[in-house]
């Protein structure tokens, strides 16, 4: 009997074991299903998107135009003679402070001397031929008298009265044109005189020599029908501007009258309040035909600065304010971005938008004339749908409001509605609110350091 029980036993056992595998593998395989459907319920739902926000707050908004250039001087004179020569006198030097009337160079005026007083004597020897002309006239003039009375008494010929006549009238012609060679030698005479004059050459303006071109007993040319010699600048140092280049899409913006701060390198962050004075009409090209090329209006901003003398050439940058919004509900200019509408549109007009933006590349100038008319009416209806928004964080989600803009600064934009101060404003990242954020969409708050 007890032999008999032991085989029985021992197949049992195995069963039981055999179950309890048949168990464990099918658990194991229940939780990797639960594990894959999970995996898949999770994948589908969205992940809340990372965000920083900012709080909408009244400002005040000023927009303005940023341009780099020189300071120089409102005043600035460029010493050039008129006459050419060696100097020989030159009593300044770069930085030298001179009063209006001071002498600034002396050019040797020897050969205009010799100049004037040949002009002189030509005067003086005119006047003398025209007193002997003047003589011969009165001679001249009494002989034709003697021989009209002599020939009414038909002592004479006609021919000796005629002759008579003839002596006068030249006569008379030879004192006119000398008395218009003594003009002649007078206007030589002064042009001569003024040329003597201009070998001295006075201040201009009470200034500061701020440019020396020349030394002492440098020959100079004179200005004539080409630029003469440079030989020095006075300028009025009490009275700067700074003069700017402004591109050409930020001019139409900038007026007369504009304040501006002007930081100067050589001052570090110290601002200088000006005003614009002068705005170029016509623009300066560089780099024309290349990539780089680049057009630039040159505008004078008027420095004030009391009790400080700037020196011409100081590197400097402006900040021209051309409009200000004070006490406006402003947002961080991230903040702003466009959405078309796409987004509101369902499935059927995605795919037909689509149909008709293929048809359109298809359409030749003379075919396909309606389906050309559709496509540029469903670009027309996108550009409708185009607005601005900004994205405000509601709780966990993202609620899309369209605004309304005005003025905008380096970091901070006007909204004139869709925004109310003490909103919370999404500001981050910009991938987000460029691209991921939709109306609704689940946000978080993005953690520091990222």
């Amino acid at each position: 009997m007890h032999q008999s029980a032991t085989p029985v036993t021992t197949a049992g056992r195995r069963k039981r074991r055999s179950r309890r595998k048949l168990y464990i593998w099918g658990g194991i395989g229940g939780l990797i299903l639960l594990l894959i459907i999970g995996s898949i319920i999770s994948g589908k739902r969205q992940q809340p998107i990372p965000v920083t926000t900012e709080k909408a707050e009244r400002r005040t908004i000023i927009a303005a135009v940023s341009a780099t250039g020189k300071i120089q001087p409102e005043t600035e004179v460029k010493i050039s003679p008129e006459v050419a020569g060696e100097i020989i006198e030159l009593p300044v030097e770069d930085g030298t402070v001179v009063k209006k009337g001071d002498l600034l160079l002396k050019i040797r005026p020897d050969s205009y001397k010799a100049l004037l007083e040949q002009q002189q004597a030509a005067i003086s020897t005119a006047e003398a031929v025209s007193q002997q002309q003047k003589a011969a006239v009165e001679k001249a003039e009494m002989d034709y008298k003697q021989a009209q009375d002599l020939f009414h008494k038909k002592l004479i010929s006609e021919t000796e009265m005629t002759a008579a006549k003839t002596t006068y009238d030249a006569a008379k012609s030879m004192y006119e044109s000398g008395l218009h060679g003594i003009e002649g030698a007078k206007a030589s005479s002064s042009q001569a005189r003024d040329q003597l004059s201009k070998t001295t050459i006075y201040s201009p303006l009470n200034g500061v020599v701020t440019i020396l071109n020349s030394k002492l007993g440098e020959r100079v040319v004179a200005t004539g029908q080409f630029a003469g010699t440079e030989v020095m600048r006075v300028a009025d140092l009490t009275r700067m501007q700074a003069v700017v280049d402004v591109n050409e899409n930020d001019v139409v913006n900038v007026k007369l009258g504009d304040p501006a701060k002007v930081t100067i390198d050589a001052y570090g962050e110290r601002k200088f309040s000006g005003k614009v004075v002068q705005i170029a009409h016509t623009g300066k090209t560089t780099g024309t035909g290349t990539q780089e090329e680049v057009t630039n209006f040159e505008v004078k901003i008027q420095l004030d600065t009391p009790n400080l003398q700037l020196r011409p050439g100081l590197s400097c940058t402006s900040e021209i304010q051309t409009d200000m919004a004070r006490d406006v509900v402003s947002v961080p200019i991230q903040s702003v971005t466009i959405r078309t509408g796409d987004t509101n549109l369902s499935p059927e007009e995605i795919e037909q938008k689509k149909q008709i933006k293929e048809k359109k590349e298809k359409a030749d100038n003379n075919a396909d004339v309606q389906n050309v008319r559709l496509a540029k009416q469903a670009e027309k209806e996108e550009r409708e749908r185009s607005k601005k928004v900004v994205f405000l964080k509601n709780g966990s989600k993202a609620k899309m409001v369209e605004v309304t803009t005005g003025i905008a600064d380096e970091t901070n934009i006007e909204v004139k509605s869709g925004v109310k101060p003490g909103d919370e404003v999404i500001s981050g990242s910009y991938s987000a609110i460029s691209r991921k954020l939709k109306d609704g969409a689940p946000v978080t708050m993005e953690k520091a350091g990222k």
